[in-house]
C-alpha cells in the first residue's frame, strides 16, 4: 500500500525542561523522557486528529465484540496466551471490577484514513511524553492558545476513580511496580501515581523485586515496605510488568496472583485479560472477524502474498520484526524469534521531507483521549524520537 502522505512540520522550540519543572513535574524530564525532541511539531488537521481518536474507540469496541464470551481453550491457544494465565484471564474478563485503565493503539495514517498496526493494551509507556511533556512544549514555544489532543492525564484520573468505585470493599491503597533499574518505567508509574492521588488513592511506587507476595495466613496479600520499619498491604496493584513475562519467568508469582485475585486480596491493573488485546494473534483474529474493515490491515497466521511484516505475538520495542517482500528486506534483532508469529500487510508510514517516518500512538483510557507521534528512519522502536503535535 503506497502512502504519499507528507507530514507537515512547523518550528516548535523553547526550554521544555524549565516549562515542565515549572508545572511541578520535574521528575518528568529526568531519564524517562530523554528521547523527547523539541525543535518542531507535527501540524495535524482537526479532521485527521478526530479520526485518530475515533479509530481508537471503534477498534476497542471491535476487539471486545470479537472475543468469545466463554474464552474457550481453542481461542486462548490461537492468541498464544500462556496456559498458567488462563484462570486469571477468564476471572478478570468475567468480573468488571477488574478494570482496564488504559492502553495505546499504534496507528498508521494513510490517504484512506488510519489503520491499526497493533494495540499495546497491557503495559504501554510514553505516558509522560504524551500527557505532560508535549503539553508543556506549547508553553515553552509560546503557543498557549494552540490546540493539542493530550488529555491522557485527565482520562487516567477518571479511569482510576472508576476502578476505585468498582471496588469499594478494598482500602484505596495502590502499589505501582516497575522493573527495577528502568528510569523510564518509574517515570511512567509516577504519572499514574499522581493521577491516582487525584482519584482518591494513597499510592506507593517501588521496584517489582522489592514487593512481597504471600498466600499464607495473616500475611496473605501484596506487601511493600513504605518506611524503614514499616510494611504495608496493598489491595490495588498497578504493574508495568508484562503479563506474559510474569507467566513465563515467574510462574510461582503468577499462581499466587491468581489465588489472591480469586479471594479479593488484590485487584490488578491492567487486568490479565488485556493480554488478549496485547497478543498480535488478535490482529489476525480481528481480520477474520471483520475482513476488509477500513481500520484494519490484512493479517494472518501464515505468510500472505506481497509485502508484509512478520511480528512475534508478544514482541516489544520493535524487536524481532521482519519485513518481507518476496525476500527479507530488513530484520530487527531481538529476543522474540522463537515466539508464534503473525503476518501483517505492509503499509508505508507517512514521511517528512527529511526521510523520517511517523507513527501515531493514540491512547485509550475509557475512550480515545490523546495522540503522540514517534518518528524514525526505519522501524519504530522504543528509542525512536517523540514529536509533539498541534491541531489546526
Amino acid at each position: 500500500m503506497q502512502n504519499n502522505n507528507l507530514i507537515r512540520l512547523e518550528p516548535h522550540s523553547g526550554d521544555v525542561e524549565t516549562a515542565v519543572r515549572g508545572l511541578g513535574w520535574e521528575w518528568c524530564v529526568e531519564d524517562g523522557c530523554a528521547n523527547y525532541v523539541p525543535g518542531e511539531a507535527i501540524v495535524l488537521p482537526e479532521q485527521e486528529a478526530d479520526a485518530l481518536l475515533e479509530a481508537a474507540d471503534t477498534l476497542y469496541e471491535m476487539m471486545v465484540n470479537a472475543i468469545p464470551d466463554e474464552l474457550p481453550d481453542e481461542f486462548l491457544n490461537v492468541l498464544g496466551i500462556p496456559q498458567n494465565l488462563w484462570e486469571l484471564v477468564r476471572h478478570s474478563w468475567n468480573d468488571e471490577r477488574h478494570w482496564h485503565l488504559y492502553g495505546r493503539f499504534d496507528l498508521v495514517q494513510t490517504p484512506e484514513g488510519p489503520k491499526l498496526l497493533e494495540f499495546n493494551a497491557d503495559t504501554a509507556t510514553s505516558i509522560p511524553e504524551t500527557a505532560v511533556v508535549q503539553w508543556a512544549s506549547l508553553a515553552a514555544a509560546g503557543k498557549n492558545n494552540a490546540k493539542q489532543y493530550s488529555g491522557l492525564y485527565e482520562a487516567l484520573v477518571e479511569q482510576l476513580k472508576t476502578w476505585r468505585m468498582l471496588n469499594p470493599d478494598l482500602a484505596p491503597a495502590l502499589l505501582l511496580t516497575y522493573m527495577g533499574g528502568s528510569a523510564e518505567d518509574e517515570t511512567n508509574c509516577a504519572v499514574v501515581a499522581q493521577a491516582a492521588t487525584e482519584a482518591g488513592f494513597d499510592p506507593h511506587i517501588c521496584a517489582a523485586e522489592d514487593i512481597n507476595v504471600s498466600t499464607e495466613g495473616v500475611e496473605r496479600g501484596v506487601w511493600a515496605q513504605v518506611e524503614a520499619e514499616q510494611w504495608r498491604q496493598f489491595p490495588f496493584l498497578f504493574k508495568l510488568l508484562p503479563w506474559e513475562q510474569i507467566a513465563w519467568d515467574e510462574p510461582e508469582l503468577c499462581e499466587s496472583l491468581t489465588q489472591l485475585a480469586a479471594t479479593r486480596n488484590v485487584v490488578i491493573a491492567n487486568p490479565a485479560y488485556t493480554l488478549l488485546f496485547q497478543s498480535k494473534g488478535m490482529l489476525a483474529w480481528l481480520w477474520k472477524a471483520y475482513p476488509y474493515h477500513p481500520l484494519l490491515l490484512e493479517t494472518d497466521l501464515t505468510p500472505i502474498n506481497g509485502k508484509y511484516i512478520r511480528k512475534p505475538y508478544f514482541g516489544r520495542e520493535g524487536q524481532s520484526v521482519e519485513v518481507v517482500d518476496r525476500v527479507r528486506v530488513t530484520k530487527v534483532p531481538g529476543d522474540y524469534d522463537n515466539q508464534q508469529q503473525v503476518y501483517q500487510r505492509w503499509c508505508d508510514l507517512p514521511e517528512d521531507n527529511k526521510g523520517y517516518q511517523y507513527q501515531a500512538g493514540v491512547f485509550w483510557a475509557g475512550e480515545g483521549c490523546a495522540i503522540g507521534f514517534r518518528r524514525e528512519k526505519g522501524i519504530i522502536t522504543n528509542l525512536s524520537q517523540f514529536v509533539p503535535h498541534l491541531v489546526e
